[in-house]
């Protein structure tokens, strides 16, 4: 067929790289009639043109009788992906989500020996562990607050690891840019975004940030380990009063939010305020825990759903009790809820003496 269209000498022998480039011929095909799917020859011509106008590559692989593969490459600046923002000190970065394996909160005891050991042990397995700042070159530490600390596992196809971060931010749908010619031989930089908030996103494949720079970090997260376990007097111990009990307030309304608050401490209850469900998740990594969780359905980034299920399925967070005050009121939604193990759901507008109510049934130890 190719000597046919003039594409191959004729009684050449043609090896096997001229007969793959002949997939790619305008015009060719080995179709003996057109259909609607082939017979022109022009489906993978024109295959091979986009993927070159993309800046990618196509390679093919072909084994008599069993078929031919084919492999796209296609470059992540032009990509949409998914990206986790992480932030360590006052450095905002993102990750590519498909790295991401897991968040974790680990006891800081555990992060302590991290720090010490340059190894985290979660599972039965031992990860190399780094503080994401001492992979991007900044000095010091971490900084931890409370009894837990958000730390991030990262897997590639070849490595796995931990990652200390000082807060897990969110996770956005992007479109990666191009870096240009100096950025791309900056080690582990993958690319580079506009975020929806106008800020510019350096994205980072922190596994090979490891590899280029993590014996030099971990050397130096020794060193800091080190020297904060140097003596230090010891601080007194104050026994503190008693506290109002906690209450712990998820809507993305601002109003809701607001008011709800004026009425809790009005009749003294203490209240910590979420915009929505990973912002509940992360208050409610600090020491204290609140005694019930007021929450909303319907939020950004993470619903009332998802939280509900995230904190069903935390051993710390399983048992707290979840008031679920939403405009969603039927029967499937309060079903659903119930499944998913919320413990009262109420609609909008809610009743302010019930509500009050039923966080008294759960903080009537600690009003007393």
């Amino acid at each position: 067929r190719g000597e046919q269209l003039g594409l191959i000498a004729p009684g050449a022998e043609p090896d096997d790289a001229q007969l793959k480039r002949l997939i790619f011929a305008p015009g060719f095909s080995t179709a003996s009639q057109v259909t609607e799917l082939s017979g022109r020859g022009i489906g993978m011509d024109v295959v091979r043109a986009e993927v070159g106008t993309l800046g990618g590559s196509i390679e093919t692989a072909s084994v008599a009788g069993e078929g031919t593969s084919f492999l796209l490459r296609l470059p992540l600046t032009t990509a949409l992906t998914q990206i986790v923002l992480l932030r360590s000190g006052d450095q905002v970065v993102a990750v590519p989500a498909a790295l991401m394996q897991s968040v974790q909160r680990v006891p800081v005891e555990a992060v302590e020996a991290a720090y010490a050991t340059g190894k985290l042990q979660h599972g039965g397995i031992e990860l190399p562990f780094y503080w994401l700042g001492g992979l991007l070159g900044q000095g010091g530490r971490g900084h931890m607050h409370g009894r837990y600390a958000p730390v991030v596992l990262v897997r590639s196809a070849h490595a796995s690891l931990a990652l200390h971060v000082d807060e897990v931010i969110g996770n956005q749908e992007v479109v990666v840019k191009n870096l240009g010619a100096q950025l791309n031989r900056v080690p582990g930089l993958a690319g580079i975004s506009l975020l929806a908030s106008g800020d510019v996103a350096l994205i980072y494949n922190v596994v090979a940030l490891a590899d280029w720079y993590g014996v030099d970090a971990q050397a130096r997260l020794a060193a800091a380990h080190a020297q904060s376990q140097t003596a230090l007097p010891a601080t007194p111990v104050i026994e503190e009063a008693p506290q109002a009990p906690l209450v712990l307030v998820v809507d993305d309304s601002l109003t809701v939010r607001r008011v709800t608050q004026r009425l809790l401490e009005r009749v003294g209850f203490r209240v910590v305020l979420a915009k929505d469900g990973l912002d509940a998740m992360e208050k409610l990594s600090a020491d204290e825990l609140p005694s019930v969780v007021l929450s909303d359905i319907e939020m950004p980034r993470m619903d009332g759903f998802d939280l509900v299920r995230n904190m069903r399925a935390d051993s710390r967070l399983a048992g707290l009790p979840v008031i679920m005050i939403t405009s969603r009121i039927a029967q499937k939604h309060r079903d659903y809820a119930a499944q998913l193990g919320v413990d009262h759901y109420l609609g909008k507008p809610f009743d302010e003496e019930q509500v009050l109510g039923l966080i008294r049934q759960y903080t009537q130890a600690a009003v007393a």
